[in-house]
C-alpha cells in the first residue's frame, strides 16, 4: 500500500518529498499493530491517516502536494482551511485505493499601468481582466497580459505608433469616443454561417429548378474558385463547410417550403376573405397533380400564392380533389366561409372532376361561387369560323406538318433558307392545347412562302397552295387576325387580374371587330397588316367571295364572344370608379353609400386613385374606410382567368423531368409559385445543433 501511494507521489514531487513521506508512513505503521490495508478499512482509522499524509506533505519545503480526500466524506473543517488557497484537489478512492489528481487552478495575470506604454488597457474584471487595445478596441484574453505578447501586438497591427510614448496613448485612452462602453458585437460561428450559406444556396437552386448535385458538383466548386482568386486560399477552404450535397439540399428546400407555408397559413388565418384557382393535370411520372392558388388580402395589398400542391394517388375524381384540399383546411384550421369565389375551366354546364369538385367546395362554403376561366372562354370562341377559312388552316397545317414531321426535310428546309437569306430558317408546330400558337404558325408560314415554294416536291399535294393568290389571300387575313386575337390574349395573362381588366379588354374587341367588318365591306384592309402589303405586292384586289367570308368570321366572332361574355348590368362598377358615381348603387346599403360619399370627397384618396392601382387602392383604404374598402376588395379577390395554374404546370414539367421522375416537386413548386421569401434566419434559430449539415 505505501508503494503504491509513493509511486502516484511520485508524479508531482520530487526525491526529497518522496523518501521524507516514506520515513514518516513507515513510522506510523510501526506504531500501530495492524498492517496498512487494514488501518484503511477502519473508518476510524481512515481520516487519521490521511490527516498525517497531509501534515506530511503541507511540511515539505519542495512543491505542495495535494489533500488526500476520500470519496466517502470530506477531511475535517480544519484541514480544508489549511488547504484553501495553497494546494490542488486530489480525490482519494478509498474502495479502489486509486488516487484522481485534479488540474491547478489556471493563473490570473494582472494588469499593470505600464502596459499602457503599449497601447493596451483593461477590459472587465479588475481581478481577472482581459487586455484592450486603446487602437483597434480588439480584447485579446487574460493571456495576453504579457509585455512581450502586447508589443507584438502594437508592432504587427500598429507598426506607425510602435514609437509612441506612454502619453500618446493615454490621451488616446481618455478622448470621448474611447469613453463610451464597447457594444458587445455577436458573431455567427462558423457553423452558424455555413448554415445559413446552405440554405441561402438551396433557396437559389429551388428557384432555379435545378439538380439538387448542381450545389455540390458545380456551385460549390465554383465559389471557392472565385473566392481562391479575389481572397486568398484560408478563406477559400471555409467554403468546404458549407454542405450542397444531395441530401442536404433536399432538407433545406423542404425547410423552406415548410416556412413559406407557416407563413400563408398565418395570413390565411387573419385575412377577411380569400379565393381560390384549382385545375389538375398528370405528370412524367403519371401522377395526377393538383394545383390550388388563393388570392387574399394581406399588408395593403392583395396577395398571390400557391395554397396546394398535391399528387393524388388513387383516383383522380371530384370527391378526391374536394377531399384534398379540405384536408388541407382542417389540418391547418383555415375556415371555409371566408372562400369568396372559385375559379376553374370547368363552365356551370360541364360535367367532369372539376366542376364536381367546386360544386362541394360550395356545399361547405355557402357564400361562395364559381367562375368559368375567361382564358378559356376566348379560346373556345375564337375556334370557329366559316368553312373556306377553316379548309385553309388546315392545309397550312398539313403542309407545316409535312416537312416538321420529317428530319431530313427539316435539314433541307433550313439550309435553303439561309441561302436565300430569309428571315427564319424554320418554320413552327401548330399544337391545340397551346392557343397562341396559331397566329404564330400562320405568321411564319406565310413569311417563308417563296422559299416553301422552290423547296416542295411538285409531288406533293399542296405545293400548288402556294402559287394561288386566293389562297394565299385567305393565310395572310389568318395570320392577321389570330395575331390580333393573341395580344388580346396575352394582355389577358398575368398576376392580379381583375374581372375588370379582362371585360375591358373583350368590350375593346368586340368594337373593333365591328370596326374591322365595316372595313372590310368597304374594301379597306388597312387593319390587316399582313393582307395589305400582300394585296400591294401583287397589284390585286380581293376577290367578293374571300371579302364575304371574311366579314362573316369577322362578325360570327363577335356574337360568339357576345355570347362567352355576356353584357350585363353590373351593379359593382362603383369598384372600378367611385368617383363617377352620383346615384347609390343596388348593391350597397345606405351606411355604405354614406361611406363611399366620405371617401369619394377625400382629395387624397383621390389623388391616390389616380397613382395606386385598383387592388392596392381599397386595399389601403381598410383601415379608414373599413366597411366600404371590405367590399370592394371582396369584388376584386375572384380570379379572373387560369394564368396562375397554366404557369404552375409549365414550372412543373421543368422541374420534374423525365430524368427526375422519383422527385417530391411539392416543396419547389411551394418556392418557385410563391411570392413569400422564407425567412431563413428563422429557420437556423429552430435548429437545436448549430453544425452546418443539420
Amino acid at each position: 500500500m505505501i508503494a503504491h501511494l509513493l509511486c502516484i507521489l511520485s508524479y508531482n514531487f520530487n526525491t526529497f518529498v518522496i523518501l521524507n513521506v516514506y520515513s514518516k508512513l513507515t513510522m506510523f505503521c510501526t506504531t500501530n499493530t495492524l498492517p496498512m490495508d487494514l488501518l484503511l478499512k477502519q473508518g476510524s482509522l481512515k481520516q487519521e491517516v490521511e490527516s498525517f499524509c497531509y501534515q506530511i506533505v503541507s511540511e515539505s519545503n519542495d512543491q505542495k502536494v495535494g489533500i488526500l480526500q476520500s470519496e466517502d466524506e470530506q477531511l475535517q473543517p480544519s484541514v480544508s482551511k489549511r488547504s484553501e488557497g495553497e494546494l490542488s484537489r486530489v480525490k482519494f478512492m478509498s474502495n479502489s485505493n486509486k488516487i484522481t489528481t485534479f488540474s491547478k487552478k489556471p493563473k490570473r495575470r494582472k494588469y499593470d499601468e505600464s502596459y499602457l506604454s503599449f497601447g493596451f488597457t483593461y477590459f472587465g474584471n479588475r481581478d481577472a481582466p482581459h487586455a484592450q487595445c486603446v487602437l483597434c478596441k480588439k480584447i485579446l484574453s487574460n493571456s495576453s497580459l504579457a509585455p512581450s505578447k502586447l508589443r507584438r501586438h502594437l508592432e504587427t497591427k500598429h507598426a506607425a505608433y510602435k514609437d509612441k510614448d506612454i502619453s500618446f496613448f493615454k490621451q488616446h485612452l481618455d478622448s470621448p469616443e474611447n469613453n463610451k462602453p464597447p457594444t458587445p458585437k455577436i458573431v455567427n460561428t462558423d457553423n452558424e454561417s455555413a448554415t445559413e450559406a446552405s440554405y441561402n444556396v438551396s433557396y437559389h437552386i429551388a428557384l432555379s429548378g435545378e439538380a439538387h448535385t448542381i450545389g455540390e458538383l458545380l456551385i460549390k466548386p465554383c465559389a471557392k474558385d472565385v473566392v481562391m482568386r479575389m481572397f486568398d486560399e484560408q478563406y477559400s477552404k471555409k467554403i468546404d463547410a458549407v454542405q450542397l450535397s444531395n441530401s442536404t439540399v433536399a432538407r433545406r428546400i423542404k425547410d423552406l417550403a415548410a416556412d413559406i407555408e407557416e407563413e400563408l397559413v398565418c395570413r390565411l388565418k387573419i385575412c377577411d376573405g380569400f379565393s381560390l384557382q384549382l385545375d389538375e393535370s398528370a405528370d412524367v411520372s403519371g401522377l395526377a397533380v393538383l394545383l390550388v392558388f388563393v388570392r387574399y388580402r394581406f399588408n395593403k395589398s392583395i396577395e398571390e400564392d400557391l395554397l396546394l400542391c398535391e399528387s393524388l394517388q388513387s383516383n383522380a375524381t371530384g370527391e378526391e380533389i374536394f377531399n384534398c384540399i379540405n384536408s388541407f383546411m382542417q389540418k391547418h384550421e383555415i375556415e371555409w366561409e371566408k372562400c369568396v369565389d372559385v375559379c376553374s375551366d370547368a363552365s356551370r354546364a360541364m360535367d367532369g372532376k372539376i366542376a364536381e369538385a367546386v360544386t362541394l367546395i360550395k356545399y361547405v362554403a355557402p357564400e361562395s361561387t364559381s367562375s368559368h376561366c375567361l382564358l378559356y372562354r376566348h379560346a373556345l370562341a375564337v375556334k370557329i369560323m366559316p368553312t373556306s377559312l377553316k379548309n385553309v388552316l388546315d392545309q397550312a397545317v398539313q403542309i407545316i406538318n409535312y416537312i416538321k414531321a420529317r428530319p431530313h426535310q427539316s435539314r433541307l428546309l433550313k439550309i435553303l433558307c439561309e441561302e436565300m437569306g430569309a428571315q427564319h430558317t424554320a418554320l413552327l408546330l401548330n399544337t391545340e392545347v397551346r392557343w397562341l400558337s396559331r397566329g404564330k404558325v400562320l405568321v411564319r408560314l406565310f413569311e417563308l412562302r417563296r422559299e416553301l415554294l422552290v423547296f416542295m416536291d411538285s409531288a406533293f399535294r399542296l405545293s400548288d397552295c402556294l402559287t394561288n393568290s386566293s389562297w394565299l389571300l385567305r393565310l395572310a387575313y389568318l395570320a392577321d387576325i389570330f395575331t390580333k386575337l393573341n395580344e388580346v390574349n396575352l394582355s389577358m395573362q398575368g398576376k392580379n387580374v381583375t374581372v375588370f381588366t379582362v371585360f375591358d379588354k373583350m368590350s375593346s374587341l368586340l368594337r373593333k371587330l365591328e370596326f374591322w367588318a365595316s372595313s372590310v365591306e368597304e374594301e379597306n384592309f388597312d387593319c390587316f397588316p399582313t393582307l395589305s402589303d400582300f394585296l400591294t405586292e401583287i397589284n390585286s384586289t380581293v376577290d367578293k367571295d374571300i371579302c364575304s367570308a371574311i366579314v362573316q368570321h369577322l362578325r360570327g366572332l363577335r356574337s360568339t364572344l357576345l355570347k362567352y361574355f355576356p353584357v350585363t348590368n353590373d351593379n359593382n362598377t362603383w369598384v372600378r370608379n367611385p368617383f363617377t358615381v352620383t346615384v347609390k348603387p343596388a348593391s350597397l346599403v345606405a351606411r355604405d353609400y354614406e361611406s363611399l360619399i366620405d371617401l369619394t370627397s377625400d382629395s387624397q384618396v383621390k389623388q391616390n386613385f389616380s397613382e395606386l392601382s385598383l387592388n392596392d387602392f381599397w386595399s389601403s383604404l381598410i383601415q379608414e374606410y373599413p366597411s366600404i374598402a371590405r367590399r370592394a376588395v371582396r369584388v376584386l379577390l375572384p380570379f379572373a382567368t387560369m394564368h396562375l395554374c397554366e404557369t404552375g404546370f409549365s414550372y412543373y414539367a421543368a422541374t420534374k423531368t423525365k430524368y427526375r421522375k422519383r422527385l417530391d416537386a411539392a416543396p419547389h413548386m411551394r418556392i418557385r409559385l410563391s411570392n413569400i421569401t422564407p425567412n431563413i434566419k428563422r429557420i437556423c434559430d429552430k435548429k437545436t445543433q448549430k453544425h452546418c449539415s443539420h
